[in-house]
């Protein structure tokens, strides 16, 4: 059976950050790979034209080598997610999963720090209603750096799906090299360094060198 997995991405490189290597091993294994991509940079949220052609570059490349099978951008400002209407953002991923039908659907963890990931957690989760998208078999969550770990939450996350990405690491962190406006020396938390640490870290638990980990919400057999 060929899978259609879908993630949502608060911004651009999220979907890398949090699903790079599960994307690309999906990928080459010849299942279907779409996301929606909530926020972006734009002229009239104040960002000169030299920023907005760079970001249109960065998405473009990371997709190329992802290798998408479908894109959505709704293109909404940057940490301003929680002044859409909670109604305007549910009928647009409803959109979206009516027209992909994903049996896979990857959202952000529900106590990340930055509140893009928060509001995109909270309205993708009504549109996983099993009686609305019967076709909707597994719900993941996934960890993303600089978001997930900062959270100050006391429900952490505790990752208990793994993917073995030991194949995938490497090209996970070229994906994200196209996003050099994210990068950052370590200690940066967007670093390389960092990347490596917890893919192996997650591999460990998975008794292998390279994981991504996720929190598994729901999986109808």
């Amino acid at each position: 059976m060929k899978h259609k997995l879908l993630v949502l991405s608060p911004h651009p490189d999220d979907e890398t950050l949090g699903a790079g290597g599960t994307l690309l091993k999906y990928k080459a294994a010849g299942h279907g790979i779409f996301c929606l991509n909530f926020t972006d940079m734009k002229p009239e949220y104040g960002f000169s034209a030299q920023e907005v052609a760079r970001r249109q570059g960065e998405i473009a490349e990371a997709g190329r080598l992802l290798g998408w099978d479908g894109f959505y951008n709704l293109q909404y400002r940057p940490a301003g997610l929680d002044e859409v209407p909670r109604r305007r953002l549910i009928e647009e991923i409803a959109r979206v999963v009516g027209e992909v039908q994903p049996d896979i659907m990857i959202l952000p963890f529900q106590h990340d720090v930055h509140s893009d990931h928060r509001v995109v957690f909270e309205a993708g989760l009504a549109c996983t209603k099993i009686f609305r998208y019967p076709f909707l078999r597994r719900i993941l969550v996934m960890e993303i750096i600089s978001e997930t770990e900062f959270s100050g939450s006391n429900s952490g996350f505790h990752p208990n799906y793994f993917v073995d990405i030991s194949d995938w690491f490497d090209r996970k962190v070229q994906v994200m090299k196209t996003y050099g406006s994210e990068l950052g020396d370590f200690p940066f938390p967007r670093s390389e360094e960092h990347l490596r640490a917890l893919a192996m870290h997650r591999g460990v638990m998975a008794g292998t060198c390279y994981a991504e980990g996720f929190m598994l919400l729901k999986w109808v057999d």
